[in-house]
């Protein structure tokens, strides 16, 4: 168990970002330490060399220029100190013109070359040119190193330049000590930092785990807090968030469509009792057309009325049975092609109100038979875009349908067209109402069905065949608009809606 828990320690993202910055800091100092015991000292040498050959130069103008002894003086004073530097000058007699250093001697014969500066046990030549040499040279008096330059001035003097290098190699020893010391304050402190700042990152990955968990259990109660940080792991929140939204609207409604394929089943045993009742209905509406056209025809045949008027009144009626069939399959034909995606509108912007106002001067006839009043006041132009055809269909259908059930409600009795205007939406909502008695609650969604009647007894004598209505509803699912049925306290109104252009 103990072992485990190591291990899924070692697994933390706090535990990797201490071994990560622990290996860092330790191959920083690995280099640093490689940089000073390799190259340190030899940058060191290079720069203590171009330090002399600048000092040498300035010492040089300064007796070119025939300044006075005075100023000379001063100024190699300034550069002794300034460089760390001791300088030795002769003149042609070898005598001493200036020395930096009270233990800085150079013999007769340096001036020659034959001997050495200083004694040493070693020797080592770094550059080599007409006017001077820089060597580099260790007394074993004192086990000191130094770099000298010897060189010959212009003016036939000679110039001495030493400076220590020992220094150097305890400044290595002494970096690469206090490299070790830093290496583990950077560990130590680094650790604390790891541990603050790692809760930072690592408390909101616990959370987004924990979110995920329980999103892989279907529970989507959990959403990440978000907060005004721009980083990586507030964006990761989000499409948590979003997946999390996502997947919930996306389950359920799976689980309505799983519920709705369950009802299907459940229904499956009764798609042949409605395929029966369709065949009832059409075969119902063509029956007793065909029924009256035959006993007229035989009747005409066998000569049952020799009058020459009742003749004629079986000829309108078997013609009148033969329009109303024809009106029959030719709406059917019609429904099928809106239902089924068959039949292609030709849309175009026209004015609604005028086609109301036509639809109501066709039926004044009507109108004035069975005493009823029409209320219409719609002055103001409305331009829809649509097929004006079927439009002028929907609005027939509601029109007559109205005619047929208008009724006398509180000693009135009228039909009114409206328009209802939304230019938000830009939206038309046309409305046709009648007085009379409301629809029943559960014939409200029956009578878009085809060949349905909220009257029992299909009276024929209206004229009606029953499909008027759903072909309102194909018109208008091709459209994609709302349409319906308003019960209202005197009667009852159908609307349908349309995009203003």
């Amino acid at each position: 168990m103990k072992l485990n828990n190591i291990k899924e320690s070692l697994k933390s993202v706090r535990v990797k970002l201490f071994l990560t910055l622990s290996i860092t800091v330790l191959v920083i100092i690995f280099f640093l330490i490689i940089l000073n015991n390799f190259v340190l000292e030899s940058y060191y040498l290079l720069t203590k060399q171009k330090a002399l050959k600048t000092v040498y130069d300035q010492i040089n103008t300064f007796y070119k220029n025939n300044v006075s002894e005075q100023y000379i003086e001063n100024e190699l004073e300034r550069l002794s100190v300034m460089h760390n530097f001791d300088i030795l000058i002769r003149n042609q007699n070898n005598d001493n013109i200036y020395n930096s250093g009270k233990n800085f001697f150079i013999s007769p014969d340096e001036i020659t070359g034959t001997k050495s500066i200083i004694p040493k046990n070693v020797e080592e030549n770094l550059e080599q040119t007409e006017n001077y040499s820089i060597k580099k040279m260790t007394d074993y008096r004192n086990g000191f190193t130094y770099i000298i330059l010897s060189g010959k001035l212009d003016n036939g003097c000679w110039v001495y330049l030493r400076i220590p290098i020992t220094a150097i190699q305890d400044s290595v020893k002494i970096s690469n000590n206090f490299l070790y010391l830093i290496a583990g304050f950077t560990i130590a402190i680094g650790a604390i930092i790891i541990i603050v700042v790692s809760r930072k990152f690592t408390d909101p990955i616990l959370e987004l785990n924990d979110i995920a968990k329980k999103m892989s259990k279907l529970d989507f109660s959990q959403k990440y807090r978000v907060n005004d940080d721009e980083d990586e792991i507030n964006t990761l929140g989000k499409s948590i968030n979003i997946m999390s939204d996502k997947l919930e609207k996306t389950i359920k409604q799976l689980k309505q469509t799983n519920m709705e394929l369950e009802k299907d089943i459940e229904e499956k045993s009764k798609i042949d009792e409605m395929r029966k009742s369709f065949i009832s209905d059409v075969s119902h509406e063509l029956k007793t057309p065909i029924a009256l056209i035959q006993g007229y025809s035989e009747g005409l045949i066998e000569n049952v009325n020799t009058d020459e008027e009742n003749r004629k009144f079986y000829a309108e009626v078997i013609l009148d049975e033969i329009n109303k069939m024809d009106k029959l399959v030719k709406q059917l034909l019609e429904l099928m092609k809106l239902e089924y995606g068959k039949r292609e509108f030709d849309n175009k912007e026209f004015n609604i109100v005028e086609l109301e106002k036509e639809i109501i001067r066709k039926s004044k006839v009507m109108l004035e038979e069975k005493n009823i009043k029409i209320k219409f006041k719609e002055d103001k132009k409305v331009n829809v875009f649509a097929d004006e055809f079927y439009i002028e269909q929907i609005l027939t259908n509601y029109f007559t349908n109205a005619v047929k059930n208008v009724k006398e409600v509180n000693k009135k009795k009228y039909i009114e067209i409206s328009n209802y205007i939304d230019l938000e939406k830009k939206l038309v909502r046309i409305k046709v109402f009648n007085t009379g008695e409301n629809i029943k609650e559960e014939d409200m969604f029956r009578i878009w069905n085809r060949f349905y009647k909220a009257d029992e007894s299909r009276n024929r004598q209206d004229g009606g065949t029953g499909i008027g209505l759903s072909i309102v509803k194909a018109i208008m699912n091709n459209y994609e608009q709302d349409y319906g049925i308003v019960n209202k306290e005197n009667g009852v109104e159908f609307y349908f809606e349309l995009k203003m252009n």
